[in-house]
Order: structure tokens, then C-alpha cells, then sequence
């Protein structure tokens, strides 16, 4: 005789986040997230607008990812499925908003290219590719909590 009761899903809390997918990649956003703030902030900061973006996103997204694994950690989402669906959304969010600042910061880096300032250029470089990196990371998060969130 078949069974007809539905598998439910389950968010992790406590120290399961460390050993859960999609819950492991907290640690990686946090740590290439916290990079590009930490390199932008520390390069020139010329133009002003596109550079005060990704600042907006990489500080935004380093204090909410925060926020939400200290959530996850203690309980606080009580493995309902409205939890779910804000983790896909938070960080489908996250993901648009790190591509968006990750394209602009390309596009300041490569009009820096002529030289005049070595130092700044190797520093948006790599804030470049750590900001793809955790572009990368947010949107493995999203594919992998929406498949968590069809679960429940």
C-alpha cells in the first residue's frame, strides 16, 4: 500500500548550518563578501558612484547574511516553510545585487587601465573577482534554497 504523506522539508539550526547544503556557503559569502568591502574601501574611491554602489551592496549583504546565519543558527525560522521561501528570495536578491556591483566595478576597473595608479588598479582587480566570486556563491545559495523550498 502506498503512502501518500508528503516528505517535508527541513532547515537546519544549531551547528547543522555547517554541515547542511545550501546552509555551508554563509561562511564563503561572508568571507568574499567581507573582501570586496575591505578592497573597495581601501582603494581610491574614483567615480564615486558606481564604487558608493558596491559598497552599499557589500556592506548590506555582509550584515544580512550575518543576520540571517545567526537566525538559522539559533532557530529562529522554527523550520517553517516562510523561512524557505525568504531564504530564496533574500538571496536571489543578494545574488542580482552583488552582479549588478560586480559589472560596475568591472567597468571602473577596466577604464582605470592606463596606469596611473598601480596599487588601486591591483586592488580592484582582486575586489572584481572576489565580488564575481560571491556572485557565484549568492546564486548557488538561491538554485540550491529553492530546491529546499519546493520540499515543504
Amino acid at each position: 500500500m502506498a503512502s501518500n504523506t508528503a516528505v517535508m522539508g527541513n532547515l537546519p539550526s544549531g551547528i547543522g548550518i555547517c554541515m547542511t547544503i545550501p546552509d555551508i556557503l554563509y561562511l564563503p559569502e561572508l568571507i568574499f563578501g567581507g573582501l570586496v568591502w575591505i578592497l573597495v574601501a581601501c582603494t581610491l574611491v574614483v567615480p564615486h558612484n558606481p564604487q558608493g554602489w558596491v559598497m552599499f551592496v557589500s556592506i548590506f549583504c555582509f550584515t544580512m547574511t550575518f543576520i540571517w546565519l545567526v537566525v538559522f543558527a539559533i532557530g529562529g525560522h522554527r523550520n517553517k516553510g516562510r523561512w524557505a521561501a525568504a531564504d530564496v528570495a533574500y538571496h536571489g536578491i543578494a545574488a542580482f545585487f552583488y552582479l549588478s556591483a560586480s559589472v560596475a566595478l568591472a567597468k571602473v576597473t577596466l577604464e582605470m587601465a592606463d596606469g596611473t595608479n598601480s596599487r588601486n588598479y591591483k586592488l580592484d582587480i582582486s575586489a572584481v573577482v572576489f565580488s564575481y566570486v560571491a556572485t557565484l556563491l549568492y546564486f548557488i545559495h538561491t538554485i540550491l534554497s529553492a530546491m529546499r523550498w519546493k520540499s515543504f
